[in-house]
């Protein structure tokens, strides 16, 4: 007879994959995430079908926690700005407070062994911070350009800003600060 799953072993084979993604890639052995999260790899079969189901999986989570993270106390009825400042800071704080999760969601961001399912449900969940971000761009000195180039400008603002928030710590607010001002005005003609 089978033993029945544990959500808590499925929880540490994930947050094990997290951390060995994030180092290694998702191109790591079963059998280091297996060890890491405490299991033989039998297991991490018992609770994924394969290393792909378990990759998208963990994709999904991930794209969870951000979602989670930057919707907790999001002022939906705030100015563009406001809501614009609040998912930058969220996000920020994030990448810097986490950067094994934040790593390993960049691995998997660029990984073939994503599906588009895959990707596309990942997309669904933070459908209201894609739909602020094209807001943004559309009104802006981006109006002109592609709503995913303001995105990837964004992107790269805060990866530089959580850099610097990770090193200096106490200067967090000045970096997020700064951070969220330089896309602001990159993007808007306020």
């Amino acid at each position: 007879m089978a033993r029945p799953r544990s959500e808590d072993k499925r929880n540490a084979i994930l947050a094990a994959a997290t951390e060995v993604v994030a180092a290694h890639g998702p191109s790591a052995p079963t059998a280091r995430i297996s060890r890491a999260a405490g299991v033989a790899e039998g297991t991490l079969f018992t609770y994924f079908d394969d290393k792909d189901a378990l990759l998208n999986e963990l994709y999904l989570a991930l794209k969870r926690d951000v979602r989670d993270t930057l919707m907790a106390g999001y002022p939906a009825s705030a100015s563009l700005v406001d809501r614009a400042r609040h998912v930058w800071n969220r996000y920020v704080d994030w990448g810097a407070s986490q950067p094994a999760k934040h790593r390993a969601m960049a691995q998997l961001a660029v990984s073939d062994r994503v599906t588009a399912q895959c990707r596309e449900l990942g997309s669904a969940m933070l459908a209201e911070v894609e739909a602020l971000v094209h807001g943004v761009a559309w009104r802006g000195e981006m109006a002109d350009q592609p709503p995913a180039f303001a995105a990837a400008i964004l992107m790269a603002l805060a990866e530089t800003t959580m850099g610097f928030v990770q090193r200096e710590p106490d200067e967090a607010e000045r970096y997020r600060r700064a951070g969220f001002d330089a896309f602001w005005r990159a993007v808007s003609k306020e």
